[in-house]
């Protein structure tokens, strides 16, 4: 059984149709926090928690204490690591993790971005699709009312359908001229 996204009010200056969109990628976005794995809901927790100015301020504190008393600053401790290698050593253990986590999100994050990059070509390419349509329907219309129509050549090349793959081939031909330059 489907699930529908809650209908709201609309909000002022958003149609009904934005307003289901709205509720469906919130739903859509629900969907997929809920179908994460373990690993990926702790990399994404510790990455959320390691990007928080409370984790700044937790090692600021910290890493100031270990200092001062390392350093004889703060003499209200004995001086456990007067060379600073253990704190050296535990940074450079946390940094490893914490950048793991991140690439761990980080990856995830760009593969949700590329479905919805995907998601847009798909729907470029239908609004593409259905504007040709429209003004070849427009054009015949006007055509048989006897409306004139001004700039014939640029209307032919607008009823003309596009095809992508000639595009993306184009964008790679100049994109390669340009550092071939």
């Amino acid at each position: 059984m489907a699930r529908h996204a809650p209908v709201h009010e609309h909000s002022p200056g958003l149609n009904a149709v934005i307003e289901r969109n709205i509720a469906a990628l919130v739903e859509r976005g629900r969907q997929e926090q809920r179908r994460l794995g373990r690993q990926e809901r702790v990399a994404d927790w510790v990455t959320r928690w390691a990007g928080s100015m409370v984790f700044v301020y937790l090692h600021l504190a910290l890493f100031g204490v270990w200092i001062l008393t390392n350093t004889g600053v703060l003499p209200v401790l004995p001086r456990f690591d007067p060379s600073l290698v253990i704190l050296a050593m535990f940074a450079s253990v946390e940094a490893i993790f914490l950048s793991t986590f991140v690439l761990i999100s980080q990856n995830r994050m760009s593969a949700a971005a590329e479905k919805r990059s995907e998601l847009d070509l798909q729907i470029s390419l239908l609004a593409e699709h259905e504007v040709t349509r429209l003004i070849r329907m427009v054009s015949a219309l006007a055509k048989k009312a006897g409306v004139e129509q001004p700039e014939a050549a640029e209307l032919t090349d607008l009823q003309k359908d596009i095809a992508p793959e000639k595009v993306l081939d184009r964008i790679e031909e100049d994109a390669a001229d340009t550092r071939d330059r």
